[in-house]
């Protein structure tokens, strides 16, 4: 091994805690059973094995855990134009690989390939093929999306195979057919004659009949060893016999696929698992994939092991049982032994025909349930175990979970897999069940879930619908429904939230930034950047323990809705703008709240009131729910279902939009929470309603690569917010109009946004100077609101001192100067007499526990200093209030 990846391997290799004994490294704890069991080879630590070979039997090859190591082979072995131009292309061949370079150095060249749309390079190692060549992209693959390899283009290689230079195909008694160049390169360095088909789907006739020409081609056996997936497996049964019609002799090998990581040949090489007994394991694979009949896998299946009498398998995606008799299977071999035939037959041939006599095969499933791997939530108390059903007909496979109780009994098995799968049955024995669950549940692959849509802080990742993004890396929701994350398995269980996010980075349209700015003009930019923001919303409370709420309000048609739905498409979630909290109930709300991370909740119209059958009081949203949410801390708490005194109070991991015609109606504690757009129609021109109609109709697929974008630059972005935050912190500051400190610390988050949001969309320096004027506008405006009190509240005071009067109170019920008590149907009633506007009494009494200028202190009975004979007062129920006049 290289001394810098053996330097790097070893200081990775710590986190499992190795002891050096001699040659080797031992008693590190094992990730698979937590114990002190797992070693590897002091020198060469390519493989980490777990001494529990029963109990736990984990492996993992360090390409496996630590792939940036194997990511950029140009930057940790250049190439030497003068020395060895293939410098780069041979590490890779011997670190990645793991090839005797001596053997193979002269079988390919160093390369390169520049993608001219994505503007970036790799270094290939490149082989000939026929007319053409292919070659293997080297230098961090992933940034190429799925394509890792390439052939020259125009070139075909349907009906051909690429064989090693050394020849000898001719004499070869075996030729196995693999899929990849690595693969038959990897045979080949165990005298194994093998060629590559390039594709599982390539059938190579033309090269067969070349061989077939050839004198001693005639009786070369054909082992078709393609990879063991569904379309490898599937074109091997294809071709097998489409070989065996043309009079080849034809078997099958199959690698066994156990680990999360799909394993090929050349990863059975770098494991040294390419010896008689291992070869053996592929040989019985092979020809359990390539049998007939269910009887005939069946007798494969025992006579492999041996050890069971009783057993489950599947054949053509229904489930069987097999069971052997034996009673019958000894008086078979009784009845051999007196037979005249018994001295012909061997000993393998007698064990095999009183098999066939002595066993029963007999369907128990129309269907092929298989369990994938167990999920739980750990705060609920609940789990489940994640189920694939498979059909022998066309029927596309089913995926659900089932509980521990659907899986203990075969009544209920049977009841849960007919309500998920149409038409599957299940007409097996507990006793059955019992020993199939025991045999697939065994060391089953645990899956990590969140309950959410969107970051998860405590894994460092964004779970998007069906693709993922973490340190900067995009995945796709692989063919069992979770994220294989490196060494992190992760699923989202929440069906109520749908994103649909574009991957393709050529759908995706740029202009809509300049569409924003045309028909919402700075107001639409400082809402993106709060939008933008939300994706950090998590990351930015665990550094600032706080992110604020977004109000957007307007008079009807000032294009609202228009800007939230389009901000929603950004994100990937479309024809949707936000949910009532006046129509829902408290536990409805609660769950809107705890199902997304990093997304905005939006609440619409919440400033409406409504009054429900005789009721005469009104029904609105209490605002300070939403404190709590203010800091990320939970909206409400429930009681778990347990016999302890355990609470599940989920934690608000969003941000808070509100959207309504009418400015939020609180108290000081939630005003000073928001940040503030009102938008009019005031400006809207024919340009402007042209812009908002283009965004109107503009397509999710079209605009939500935003999401990607700004997810992928997490790192940059956190540590902008990071330096720039308290630079404008001490701005505002300084300007002195802005004296409350949680509006100061709201609004320079949003300044320092808005810097970190130029790392995904570009702003014209007049776009960026306007959207930081209008912040900082904001912030000025919100401390004036937070001074003052609100319209409706200032009418009332101004009608008060004119009813009031200066000589003898006429309205304040208080005899003591210092506060003032005043009767609200008093009031009006004397409004209504002097002609007075007054505001709807509904309306008046919410806003009147806002009252500042005049501090509310609450609502008691006085002694009128009004109402009254000889000076005794009449009691009279008053709204009591500072009097600060």
């Amino acid at each position: 091994m290289d001394s810098s990846l053996h330097s790097d391997i070893t200081l990775r290799l710590a986190e499992f805690n190795f002891k050096p004994k001699g040659k080797w490294l031992r008693e590190g704890v094992c990730p698979g059973c937590g114990q002190k069991e797992l070693y590897t080879h002091a020198e060469s630590p390519w493989l980490l094995k777990c001494g529990r070979l029963n109990n736990c039997g984990y492996e993992a090859h360090v390409k496996e855990l630590y792939p940036d190591l194997f990511d950029n082979w140009s930057n940790r072995y250049p190439a030497l134009p003068a020395k060895n131009p293939n410098a780069t292309a041979d590490a890779y061949m011997q670190h990645a690989r793991g090839f005797d370079l001596k053997k193979v150095s002269s079988w390919y060249t160093q390369e390169s390939h520049f993608d001219q749309r994505k503007n970036i390079g790799s270094a290939t190692v490149r082989f000939p093929v026929g007319t053409g060549y292919w070659e293997r992209l080297i230098d961090q693959p992933h940034r190429f999306g799925s394509q890792k390899a390439k052939f020259k283009p125009g070139m075909t290689y349907q009906g051909e195979w690429w064989t090693p230079p050394t020849g000898g195909l001719a004499r070869a008694k075996e030729i196995w057919l693999v899929e990849g160049i690595f693969d038959a390169i990897a045979l080949y360095h165990h005298d194994i004659t093998a060629v590559a088909l390039l594709s599982c789907t390539n059938y190579p006739d033309k090269a067969l009949a070349n061989l077939m020409r050839t004198q001693e081609g005639q009786n070369c056996k054909l082992i078709w060893a393609l990879d063991s997936d569904h379309a490898g497996r599937a074109y091997t049964l294809r071709w097998i016999e489409r070989a065996t019609e043309e009079g080849w002799t034809c078997e099958a090998r199959q690698i066994p696929q156990k680990k999360k990581h799909k394993l090929d040949w050349n990863d059975m090489h770098q494991r040294d698992r390419l010896f008689e007994k291992d070869l053996e394991t592929y040989r019985f694979h092979g020809a359990m994939l390539t049998a007939k009949t269910p009887a005939e896998k069946a007798l494969l299946i025992y006579e492999y092991d041996g050890k069971k009498s009783e057993f489950h398998f599947d054949f053509k995606n229904r489930l069987y049982w097999f069971k052997l008799d034996i009673d019958a299977y000894s008086k078979a071999r009784n009845m051999q032994d007196d037979s005249h035939d018994a001295d012909n037959m061997t000993e393998e041939q007698k064990r095999h025909a009183a098999l066939m006599a002595s066993h029963n095969v007999r369907p128990i499933a129309n269907c092929l349930p298989k369990p994938l791997y167990f999920q739980e939530n750990r705060i609920t108390d609940e789990s489940w175990y994640y189920f694939r059903v498979e059909f022998p007909h066309d029927g596309i496979a089913v995926k659900n979970t089932f509980t521990s109780a659907h899986i203990a009994s075969a009544a209920e098995f049977k009841k849960r897999l007919l309500a998920i799968a149409p038409g599957a049955m299940y007409s097996g024995t507990n006793a059955m069940l019992d020993r199939i669950m025991e045999d697939e549940l065994y060391n089953i692959r645990r899956v990590e879930t969140v309950d959410f849509i969107g970051y998860s802080i405590e894994h460092g990742c964004y779970v998007l619908g069906d693709v993922a993004v973490k340190d900067g890396c995009f995945y796709e929701l692989n063919n069992e429904d979770f994220f294989d994350i490196g060494k992190l398995s992760l699923k989202s269980l929440n069906k109520s939230v749908s994103l649909r996010i574009n991957r393709k980075a050529d759908e995706y349209r740029r202009d809509w930034l300049d569409l924003l700015w045309t028909a919402f003009g700075a107001k639409g930019l400082a809402a993106l950047t709060f939008w933008f923001g939300s994706l950090f919303a998590e990351q930015i409370r665990a550094l600032h323990s706080s992110y604020p709420f977004l109000e957007i309000i307007g008079e009807a048609g000032a294009g609202k809705s228009t800007l939230i739905e389009f901000l929603w498409k950004l994100f990937g979630r479309g024809g949707y703008e936000g949910f009532d909290p006046s129509k829902s109930s408290l536990a409805a709300r609660a769950r809107n709240f705890a199902q997304v991370s990093g997304l905005p909740v939006v609440l619409i119209e919440s400033d409406r009131e409504r009054a429900e059958g005789n009721n005469p009081h009104v029904r609105s949203f209490d605002w300070d729910e939403l404190k709590t949410a203010y800091n990320g801390r939970s909206v409400r708490a429930r009681g778990m279902a347990t016999g302890g005194n355990e609470t599940y109070e989920p934690p608000f991991r969003g941000s808070v939009v509100i959207s309504q015609n009418n400015a939020v109606n609180a108290s000081e504690a939630i005003l000073s929470r928001i940040v503030h757009l009102n938008f009019d129609r005031s400006e809207q021109t024919k340009a402007t309603g042209e812009a908002a109609d283009a965004l109107k109709f503009m397509e999710v697929d079209e605009v939500s690569g935003f999401v990607l974008a700004a997810a992928k630059r997490e790192a940059e972005v956190m540590e902008t917010v990071k330096e720039r935050t308290p630079v404008y912190i001490d701005e505002l500051r300084q300007e002195g109009t802005i004296r409350f400190p949680r509006l100061i610390e709201n609004h320079a988050q949003m300044l320092a946004l808005a810097d970190a949001l130029e790392k995904v969309v570009r702003l014209t320096p007049e776009q960026k100077k306007s959207l930081d004027t209008q912040l900082r506008r904001m912030a000025v405006e919100r401390q004036q609101v937070i001074n003052s009190d609100h319209p409706l509240v200032q009418e009332f005071w101004e009608a008060f001192d004119y009813l009031d009067g200066t000589d003898m109170p006429k309205m304040n019920h208080s005899r003591d100067l210092s506060l003032i008590a005043v009767n609200l149907n008093h009031f009006v009633q004397e409004a209504a007499e002097k002609r007075q506007q007054v505001p709807p009494l509904r309306e008046l009494k919410k806003l009147l526990k806002t009252s500042r200028n005049r501090k509310y202190l609450g609502q008691r009975p006085v002694n009128s200093n009004i109402w009254g004979k000889d000076g005794a007062g009449k009691t009279v129920k008053c709204w009591i209030f500072e009097n600060t006049r």
